[in-house]
């Protein structure tokens, strides 16, 4: 007979083949209770609040921290996970990444290998954010740094920089001055002659007085040439781009966009313009530094200029249509636009300017004892300006580009002005840009 497997007695009476079931201990259940309302303070929060280590001594508001135990041995303490992390109010029943709480700064890691571990503040309302604005850790890659440096910028070759001077000159046929300088030399000499031969100085002076004329219209024209152009080009009257057509020298008076590139100031930093120039001028008094070799005594003279010019759009106003300005690209280009004084500096005032003498430094010019001032003109997206070119029509594209001859204004009869003539696609800007600028 074989062996036989052992029995039991249930409670009932039954007897019953095999062992006794072994009781398991049996698992706490939680009773359910009302939770009270805590009207979102963390503190009545029970085990919230513990969690985020704000009961006790805890401050309300400071967040728990994380930090990994530095202990670098196998953990053979009773309380040592298997990752060798440390709980610090915690007892046997710590868990495999047990953590210890502290209230230290930031994130950060030290050189002996912690890892510290910084939960985000709780704010009076609850949420949890990522951290005070004013924070750099939190700084995106993309956002702007403060504004403190005016190095030169560098444009590509798709932006125009333009030189100094205008280039203006006087347009007249070779034959009306030869005749004129003839005349004025038959007159010297014939005046010269009868003076030996009457020995009266009254023949000289009338001969004075037919050249002195001759003279004065020179000295006028040379005194007015940039005014009796500007005069010009305001009195020309405004063509429609609708029925322009191509090879057509135009006048389009309109509002102007931004290209592909807009253009900022160097000192002012003014941004979206289409035209920018700042110009650095020095005053030379009795014997004193001068700002170029023709610079003379008693002016001022310019030290540094910068100007830049950029492809753009302009609206007319005529007809409502949009065309394209080809001013970059190294085109030929003369801007009327006036500057205004951004800074005059003097012995006094020097020091109270230290944005100046750092755009000074940038640019490696001597911040020594001269008397300096600073201009800036540009046309800003949304003014009002009046350009003069030759119309292009190339499929749907409508553009404006330089003439390839210059300009003439003829002879101003009225006016006393020879013809003035220019070279390039010219920009004309009222004074009072700033106060018409359209926001677009």
């Amino acid at each position: 007979m074989g062996s036989r497997t052992g029995s039991h007695q249930l409670s009932n009476g039954l007897i019953v083949s095999g062992r006794p079931e072994q009781l398991k201990e049996r698992q706490p259940t939680m009773g359910s209770r009302a939770v009270p309302y805590t009207g979102g303070d963390v503190k009545k929060s029970g085990e919230l609040g513990k969690m985020y280590g704000l009961s006790g001594a805890h401050h309300p508001g400071t967040p728990p921290i994380l930090t990994r135990s530095s202990n670098s041995g196998s953990g053979s303490g009773p309380n040592s996970g298997p990752a060798g992390l440390k709980h610090a109010s915690s007892g046997p029943n710590s868990g495999p990444a047990g953590f210890k709480h502290t209230n230290s700064g930031p994130i950060k890691k030290s050189s002996s290998g912690q890892l510290i571990m910084t939960t985000t503040p709780i704010q009076p309302t609850g949420l949890i954010t990522s951290g005070p604005l004013s924070s750099n850790t939190g700084r995106r890659s993309g956002q702007l740094e403060p504004a403190g440096s005016f190095k030169k910028v560098v444009y590509g070759s798709s932006v125009t920089s333009l030189s100094d001077e205008i280039k203006l000159g006087f347009r007249v046929s070779r034959v009306a001055m030869w005749v004129c300088l003839v005349v004025v030399l038959m007159g010297l000499v014939v005046g010269a002659f009868l003076m030996v031969a009457v020995k009266k100085a009254m023949i000289l002076v009338a001969v004075g007085g037919v050249l002195a004329p001759l003279v004065v219209i020179l000295i006028w024209n040379f005194a007015n040439k940039e005014r009796g152009l500007l005069g010009y080009l305001k009195r020309y009257a405004d063509a429609e781009l609708r029925g322009a057509i191509d090879g057509q020298f135009v006048k389009v008076t309109g509002v102007v966009t931004c290209g592909s590139i807009p253009l900022e100031t160097s000192f002012q930093q003014i941004p979206r313009c289409v035209y920018a120039s700042t110009e650095l001028y020095e005053y030379k008094g009795w014997g004193g530094k001068s700002a170029h070799p023709s610079h003379r005594c008693f002016s001022w003279g310019r030290r540094h200029s910068e100007k830049h010019v950029a492809d753009f759009y302009i609206s007319d106003f005529q007809s409502g249509l949009r065309a394209m300005v080809k001013a970059g690209s190294g085109a030929k280009v003369v801007p009327f636009v006036k500057p205004t004084t951004a800074i005059d500096v003097t012995k006094s005032n020097r020091e109270l300017s230290p944005n100046f003498l750092r755009w000074l430094a940038d640019r490696s010019l001597s911040s020594d004892d001269r008397i300096m001032r600073l201009k800036e003109g540009y046309i800003k997206e949304g003014s009002t300006v009046s350009v003069m070119g030759v119309v292009r029509r190339h499929e749907n594209v409508l553009m404006i580009v330089p003439p390839a001859e210059p300009i003439s204004t003829g002879c101003q009869w009225a006016r006393f002005l020879l013809p003035t003539y220019i070279e390039g696609l010219i920009l004309t800007c009222d004074d009072t840009q700033n106060a018409d600028v359209i926001p677009v």
